[in-house]
């Protein structure tokens, strides 16, 4: 697994000394390796830990997820119907959901992400879209959840709560508020609108691991069923990795060309492409949210200084849909004299 902290992680407990133990214990016993010993690889969002050890001359990766703080069954849930239609995933070799404890194959140290200045920019996108393609080829379970209108206006209100209102102390006014309002309404009524697929969420370079073959896929507990521009257009608009704008929409017409080849339900280039970028304009104002909020709540300022990536997206993307002139004023307004001061 990635030795790289989510976006949105926060700090584990103090590790237990008795729950240390009897990971170390049953990570012995589960390799079949008594002199196994483990060191921290990364943290996951929660409570969820990683810890890496060599067993029998093989390097593992051990899932500690304490089940009165974090059911692993919802991971395995997804990462077990994601292998099963042959989306690469890490593999388990063995597992006490009980306990909390997994045992997986080691991916590596390196996501594609950090990996990047190594990596064949179009061979990685090709595998990026054949896992992606795979995804979005299973049918939801009936339960899962759904990236519904509540949803979509949950996210955007962190952009309004935490972003404006937190991080750069605006107050709406109430035409301002009722612009903001019709924005809101325009980009979950499109979104909605989409054909409605398996979702990752948050398929993007730091969630994928150059494996043999291809790319590995990570943090997919959060799928939902939810429209299908979402997953490729936080692959090409990464949150942290700008792409040439060009090449990004080279991508998105070769993918768009394969998913009508694998017979996925896409509407013609030119509305699939309208589609992901209004898709993207809710994700670029849900993650600015986020990371104000990281800044605030959570004393992880870093992250806002990928704020302009998302205001250069949003810049873009704007002037695309005579419905979104509202934001672009709002943006001008309140947010880009704040940006070009700090």
């Amino acid at each position: 697994m990635s030795a790289v902290l989510p976006a949105n992680a926060s700090a584990a407990p103090a590790d237990d000394a008795a729950r240390a133990d009897a990971r170390l214990a049953w990570a012995r016993e589960a390799s079949g390796d008594a002199a196994l010993t483990l060191e921290r690889a990364s943290m996951d969002a929660g409570f969820r830990s990683y810890w890496r050890g060599e067993a029998n001359g093989l390097s593992r990766i051990v899932m500690d997820s304490p089940p009165d703080l974090e059911d692993v069954r919802p991971w395995l849930r997804i990462r077990d119907l994601l292998e099963l239609h042959r989306v690469r995933v890490p593999h388990v070799r063995a597992r006490d959901v009980a306990s909390g404890f997994l045992l997986l194959e080691d991916l590596g140290g390196e996501t594609c992400l950090q990996a990047l200045d190594s990596l064949d920019a179009d061979a990685l996108m090709d595998a990026a879209f054949e896992q992606l393609l795979r995804l979005q080829a299973i049918a939801p379970p009936d339960d899962l959840p759904a990236f519904d209108a509540a949803m979509l206006r949950r996210e955007l209100a962190l952009f309004d709560d935490w972003f404006l209102g937190r991080h750069l102390g605006v107050t709406l006014s109430d035409a301002e508020r009722a612009d903001w309002e019709s924005v809101q309404a325009h980009l979950v009524e499109a979104m909605l609108a989409q054909p409605q697929v398996l979702v990752h969420r948050d398929f993007m370079l730091r969630n994928l691991m150059p494996v043999e073959g291809g790319v590995a896929v990570l943090d997919f507990q959060d799928a939902v069923t939810g429209p299908i521009a979402y997953d490729v257009a936080c692959l090409l608009r990464d949150a942290f990795y700008s792409w040439p704008a060009a090449q990004a929409d080279a991508w998105l017409a070769q993918y768009h060309a394969r998913a009508q080849a694998s017979g996925l339900p896409l509407p013609a280039l030119a509305q699939f492409a309208h589609d992901a970028a209004l898709t993207g304009v809710q994700r670029h104002l849900k993650v600015m949210g986020i990371f104000a909020r990281l800044h605030h709540r959570d004393g992880k300022p870093k992250y806002l200084a990928d704020a302009p990536r998302f205001l250069a997206y949003l810049d873009a993307a704007v002037p695309l849909d005579p419905a979104l002139a509202p934001l672009g004023a709002l943006l001008d307004r309140h947010v880009r004299p704040r940006l070009a001061a700090d």
